[in-house]
């Protein structure tokens, strides 16, 4: 199975933490840059990458593409526990 979705208002090193306390470890990549990262837990794999995006003028946020991918049982509940920390975090 695989899931994409974007999220705005979080940073890719939130991204990872989060990730991180759901039960994965980051495998590939950093934090910090705007390179892809990937972390990877029992049965999933998370790919991440950052941009700036335009929203309004001259103002800009990140955006975080995630990328989950494994089994059905393991990603949907991934995604539901994910998508509900960074809602909080993106306010």
């Amino acid at each position: 199975m695989r899931v994409d979705k974007a999220f705005r208002g979080i940073s890719k090193r939130l991204a990872v933490h989060y990730l991180e306390n759901l039960g994965g470890d980051l495998v590939v990549g950093d934090r910090e840059d705007d390179a892809e990262a990937r972390v990877a837990g029992p049965d999933w794999t998370v790919t991440l990458s950052a941009e700036k995006v335009d929203v309004a003028g001259s103002m800009q946020l990140t955006e975080v593409s995630v990328t989950f991918e494994g089994s059905e049982s393991a990603v949907e509940p991934l995604v539901e526990q994910f998508s509900q920390k960074a809602m909080r975090a993106g306010g």
